[in-house]
């Protein structure tokens, strides 16, 4: 059992997990957070949020950077990292977790724990999603511009009285959190929003949501891909509605206009999620023979973009 005041760790100080941290901070929560780039302003100033929320400051209980000697006991260790090839969250994680840490994907993608399960047998991995618009533009600075419902489930499947917890400590600071039994379901949920919108904001220069949506072409391209990705969930047996497509169309609309964090992290000359978001759909489509144009191809596209992107960057 979780004690009532669990201490936390954030690794990565992004959007995710800036807000979020910050978020069980303001209930009174340990907080500390573990960061590479972003730790001496982090150390130094804490974290500025600016959210429809409210505005609210983060100064985490400790903050750590990577490869520290970290002589401390955490109950969750928040993992809200890019899900990147060259980032491998079980060597990061070896020396903090111990036998009652549960570890806690807070990630985009899809197929993405199976690395931490198999690492790490007698630890909790509970798996989460972030449904939030919310960027970072610097060091230190956030800006929350709309939704931020979370949902949590113990992975592979279930609901576990620590990931029970971890919902019940969001909500009473406020977020809408939800547990959930199949929480690779609502994976699959997620994706289908991100694997749209995600590679369109960046083939089309540089569009927002709302600019994406006004354009017929990319509207009825937004349409094929979440059709794909809905096939592909269906055929592993994650049942999803077509319905899904207008709900989630419709809802974008009523959002403020957003560039997405893949475009963000491309403008930026970062790497981007393509693997995660796109790549590891199109293998499970070829295992599964469900055929994937557009899919396939925006993967092929980005998979390009993103090196040529990174080469540039190096220059």
């Amino acid at each position: 059992m979780v004690k009532t005041s669990p201490n936390i760790l954030i690794v990565g100080t992004g959007a995710i997990g800036s807000f979020y941290g910050g978020k069980l901070s303001q209930i009174g929560l340990n907080v500390s957070t573990l960061s590479r780039s972003d730790y001496k302003v982090v150390k130094k100033k804490g974290i500025r949020i600016k959210s429809i929320l409210g505005n609210f400051h983060f100064t985490p209980k400790k903050a750590y950077r990577f490869g520290e000697d970290i002589r401390e006991n955490f109950d969750y260790i928040i993992v809200t990292l890019k899900v990147l090839p060259n980032i491998n969250i079980p060597i990061l994680l070896k020396d903090l977790v111990t036998k009652h840490t549960s570890i806690v994907l807070l990630q985009n993608g899809i197929d993405i724990e199976k690395h931490a399960y198999k690492t790490f047998p007698n630890n909790e991995i509970i798996s989460g999603l972030a449904f939030v618009c919310i960027n970072r533009f610097e060091p230190g600075i956030i800006e929350h511009l709309d939704f931020g419902r979370l949902a949590f489930g113990t992975y592979p499947k279930g609901i576990s009285e620590k990931t029970k917890n971890l919902t019940d400590l969001f909500l009473k600071c406020g977020i809408p959190c939800s547990s959930a039994n199949y929480i690779l379901k609502v994976r699959w949920q997620k994706l289908v929003w991100n694997a749209a919108f995600n590679p369109i904001s960046v083939l089309a220069g540089g569009a927002t949501t709302k600019e994406i949506l006004e354009t017929k072409q990319t509207s009825s391209l937004v349409k094929n891909i979440m059709k794909e990705v809905i096939l592909i969930a269906n055929a592993t047996g994650n049942k999803l509605p077509l319905s899904i497509i207008q709900k989630y169309i419709k809802d974008t609309k009523k959002m403020k206009p957003y560039k997405t964090s893949m475009l963000l992290d491309y403008e930026s000359r970062r790497p981007m999620e393509v693997e995660a978001i796109l790549g590891n759909a199109v293998r499970l489509s070829k295992k599964k023979k469900v055929p994937v144009p557009h899919l396939e191809t925006f993967y092929n596209l980005l998979t390009l973009i993103n090196k040529i992107n990174l080469q540039n960057n190096k220059k």
